[in-house]
């Protein structure tokens, strides 16, 4: 995995809202998906946001 990568994935899981972080450990399997498909896509816009800038 490349730096960018990691970094990208650090600062999306640092800025994770309160309900994302609440949601992924809950006994509601409902709760639970919807908060880690949330991530997942943050997380992969977050990568592909970094990827386009200039290095």
């Amino acid at each position: 995995m490349s730096e960018f990568v990691q970094a990208a994935i650090l600062a999306v899981i640092k800025r994770a809202p309160i309900w994302i972080r609440q949601d992924l450990t809950s006994k509601d399997l409902g709760a639970r998906v919807r908060a880690e498909e949330s991530l997942a896509m943050i997380i992969a816009d977050a990568i592909r946001k970094q990827g386009e800038q200039p290095e």
